[in-house]
C-alpha cells in the first residue's frame, strides 16, 4: 500500500506543477481557498495537528478563536503550495513585486562583506517565494538543503521545481556540512528553514513557553565560517504580495564550548522565530508534531544495539 500512496502523492503533485501554473491567478486563489475549507471541515490529522499547535502559539484562545486560526491557517498553507505551482510560470516583474522585506540591509551589507551570509527560516509564509525574490530581484544565486522524499520521484521533482528557481539544492545527507561551509568561506549565501529537527538530534530550545529540538546546523556554520547568521521572518497580508523581515544577527558568543554556543545561538534564532510566528500565527505551517511533549517516546535500544 505504501508503494501505492507515494505514486499517488507523486501524481497529485506532478498534476498541481502541470495544471496550477497555467490558472488565472484570480481563479488559484479561489481554488485555493475552497480546498482549504473543505480540509478545515474535515477535520482531519492536520489539521487538528494544527490547532493543536496554534493553542501553544495563542495559549488564552478561546475553542472558537482556535477554530478560526485553523482555519485561517489552512488558507495560508493553501496559498502557499497554489502561489508554488505556479511559481515556475511567474515572470520575473511577477516575481520582483511578489515580496517586500524589511530590513534588508542586513543580508546586503553581509553578503558585501564577503563573510558569507545564513538566512534561517520558519515554516512561515512562502519560503520559496522569498528565495525566487533573492535569485531575481537580487540577483544572488544561494545554496539550499532539501529533506530526501519518498518516492525518489517527488524528490526529484521538489529539486528540479527549486532549481528552476535559481536554487543550488543539495540533499540533506552526511556531506551537506561540509559543502555548504565552503560556500559561505566563498563569500556564498546559505538559506534554511530551521525551525524543526529532522534527525531528532538537534539542540533544545524554550519555544513559547515549552521544550522542542531545532537544527544545530544554522549556528554550527557561523561559528565555523565566520559567516553572518540571519533569522527571517515571514508574513501574508491582504494584498498579492508577501512580507518578510531580517532580523537582526545572532552574534556568536565569545566564551562558552561550542556545544554551549550553538545552545544559545539557536535559542536566539528560536526567539526570533517566535516573535515572527506570535505576531502571524495563520501563517505558521506546521501541521506535524513539534514540542517534546506530543512526540512518540523514542524505544529503548534492545540488548546488542548500540543507542
Amino acid at each position: 500500500m505504501s508503494g501505492v500512496r507515494e505514486r499517488l502523492t507523486d501524481g497529485a503533485y506532478a498534476l498541481g506543477w502541470s495544471t496550477v501554473k497555467k490558472l488565472p491567478e484570480p481563479v488559484a486563489v479561489r481554488l485555493g481557498r475552497t480546498i482549504a475549507d473543505i480540509a478545515w471541515k474535515r477535520r482531519g490529522k492536520g489539521v487538528r495537528r494544527l490547532e493543536s499547535n496554534y493553542a501553544r502559539v495563542v495559549p488564552d484562545a478561546t475553542p472558537q478563536r482556535l477554530a478560526e486560526l485553523s482555519r485561517a491557517g489552512m488558507r495560508s498553507y493553501l496559498r502557499y503550495w497554489m502561489e508554488s505551482f505556479r511559481l515556475p510560470a511567474w515572470s520575473r516583474e511577477r516575481i520582483a513585486s511578489g515580496f517586500s522585506a524589511q530590513d534588508l540591509h542586513y543580508l546586503t551589507d553581509g553578503l558585501a562583506s564577503g563573510k558569507g551570509v545564513i538566512l534561517a527560516l520558519p515554516h512561515l509564509g512562502n519560503w520559496d517565494l522569498a528565495g525566487a525574490w533573492v535569485t531575481t530581484k537580487l540577483e544572488t544565486p544561494f545554496t539550499t538543503v532539501a529533506e530526501r522524499l519518498k518516492p525518489e520521484t517527488l524528490y526529484d521533482r521538489f529539486v528540479a521545481y527549486r532549481e528552476g528557481l535559481g536554487m543550488e539544492v543539495l540533499a540533506h545527507d552526511a556531506s551537506v556540512f561540509g559543502t555548504l561551509a565552503r560556500r559561505l568561506r566563498d563569500g556564498g549565501l546559505v538559506c534554511l528553514v530551521a525551525d524543526r529537527d529532522l534527525s531528532a538530534s538537534g539542540v533544545e530550545v524554550k519555544f513559547f513557553g515549552e521544550t522542542t529540538r531545532m537544527p544545530a546546523g544554522p549556528a554550527l556554520l557561523a561559528q565555523q565560517t565566520g559567516a553572518l547568521l540571519l533569522p527571517v521572518t515571514l508574513w501574508y497580508d491582504d494584498s498579492h504580495m508577501m512580507r518578510g523581515r531580517l532580523h537582526p544577527p545572532v552574534d556568536v558568543p565569545e566564551t562558552g564550548t561550542r556545544t554551549e554556543k550553538t545552545s544559545v545561538m539557536t535559542q536566539a534564532l528560536a526567539d526570533a522565530f517566535a516573535t515572527g510566528i506570535a505576531d502571524h500565527p495563520e501563517d505558521w505551517h506546521m501541521l506535524q508534531r513539534l514540542w517534546l511533549a506530543d512526540l512518540e517516546p523514542r524505544p529503548e535500544p534492545s540488548d546488542g544495539e548500540r543507542p
